[in-house]
């Protein structure tokens, strides 16, 4: 039975990671403002903060799909912990960067942060379905998007704030107490959460681990899944998208809008605002519908919102207009986002979960380079009006394709995936 969002605060490990999640994404968020502004200034250069995308997208690349094994061999509870104390450390060395000589710190740091969330993101989205009740899981996913939106909107405040009084070194120092935090409350959560063990389908003994085999052993949990495989072509669809929009996005205001900065700041504030909306709405709509039929709903509604703002500029570029669209797109990406995690954590046994989610971050990364490699080729040519209406057409479409492809082949909430026989390479039990 579904609940409303705010009654999962009751549930302490619930309170406790979300409390984390927010502390820690605030951080971020603050350090993703103050790091381009601070570089900036010492380069005079913005095709410095080029080196740290690299960096980072390199890192997601080549760890996400090995961390994904380890992830599902530690207690996930404990890579999290670790995970947060190692990026608060990571903070340090940007306490150094006082010249253009040492920006390459930066690069540094942010390949070591990419490299330590290919763990903690994958053990956060595996741990969420241990602390709630299977029933609520949407919900849940639906308050992790309200968290990500009040630390959107809250945080690039901030990092402005601190990178003008602070510099680079205040900012990353109180994004590393905020590390420090997550760390804290994340310990807090009760009991373990290593996963369920994966035992021979014929013994009946527990797997010998076998780095080779357990890699595997997940890609094939995906192929073999049609419903997680098209849920993560869905994924990797957003993400190029994203990719594009990204790249794309300053311009659109600039082009489309014949605004600047402020607009551009007034866009991504009422996006994070219609993202809280979704989150407090996603316990309503949880409790009424399906994860599916939220999922598909929710795409369709986004990309036609999505279509709405890219062609409203062919007509005027008022930005009033915009600024209500762009609340309301918010509102169906929260929910489309939070019914595709559930459908994602209901359909992998818990044995696979942080492989899986591994493979995500890899696919996100991948997406993302595409997308922005999709904007440097083609917007010039198409214009950037053309091009964001076509990226916004692509979520509908990805509605349309789970509809056709999905209906009638996803489990209900109560459903325990884990109870499926057999698994890709044996059978998930219980671990001591």
């Amino acid at each position: 039975m579904q609940k409303g969002s705010l009654s999962l605060f009751r549930r302490r490990g619930f309170a406790l990671l979300w409390t984390s999640g927010l502390i820690s994404f605030t951080g971020d968020w603050l350090l993703m403002v103050a790091l381009p502004i601070y570089v900036l200034k010492l380069t005079g250069s913005p095709a410095a903060m080029a080196g740290s995308v690299v960096a980072s997208v390199t890192a997601r690349l080549l760890f996400g799909t090995v961390a994904g094994v380890f992830v599902d061999r530690w207690d996930r509870k404990t890579v999290m912990i670790v995970g947060n104390l190692l990026q608060a450390a990571a903070m340090v060395p940007l306490t150094l960067v006082h010249n253009a000589r040492a920006v390459p710190i930066v690069y540094c740091v942010v390949f070591l942060q990419g490299v330590i969330g290919q763990f903690t993101q994958p053990a956060e989205g595996a741990m969420l379905p241990r602390l709630v009740d299977s029933g609520d899981l949407t919900a849940a996913n639906a308050m992790n998007a309200l968290n990500n939106n009040l630390a959107r909107l809250v945080g690039p405040a901030l990092g402005g704030l601190s990178a003008a009084y602070l510099g680079l070194g205040g900012s990353a120092l109180i994004n590393g107490a905020s590390f420090l935090v997550a760390a804290a409350l994340v310990a807090a959560i009760p009991g373990r959460h290593r996963a369920d063990a994966v035992v021979d389908s014929a013994t009946g003994a527990p797997e010998e681990r076998h780095f080779g085999r357990e890699f595997t052993g997940g890609l094939a949990l995906i192929r073999r899944s049609r419903v997680l495989s098209v849920l993560l072509l869905v994924l990797t669809i957003g993400a190029i998208g994203e990719g594009i929009m990204m790249s794309t996005f300053a311009i659109f205001v600039d082009v489309g809008l014949h605004g600047g900065a402020q607009e551009f700041g007034w866009l991504m504030s009422s996006q994070a605002v219609g993202g809280i909306l979704g989150g407090l709405a996603g316990g309503w709509f949880a409790a009424r519908w399906t994860p599916l039929r939220l999922l598909i709903v929710g795409l369709m509604v986004f990309g036609l919102v999505d279509l709405a703002i890219f062609t409203l500029p062919r007509f005027t570029p008022s930005m009033a207009p915009q600024i209500g669209l762009w609340v309301l797109v918010g509102v169906p990406a929260a929910v489309a986002m939070a019914a595709l995690m559930t459908i994602i954590q209901q359909e992998t046994p818990d044995a696979f979960m942080g492989r899986v989610f591994a493979v995500i971050g890899v696919l996100m990364a991948a997406g993302s380079l595409v997308g922005a490699g999709l904007a440097g080729a083609f917007t010039d040519r198409l214009g950037v009006v053309n091009i964001l209406t076509v990226q916004a057409f692509s979520w509908f479409l990805a509605g349309v394709l789970v509809a056709v492809i999905l209906w009638g082949h996803v489990r209900q909430p109560a459903e325990r995936p884990d109870a499926e026989s057999p698994a890709p390479v044996g059978e998930p039990a219980e671990a001591a």
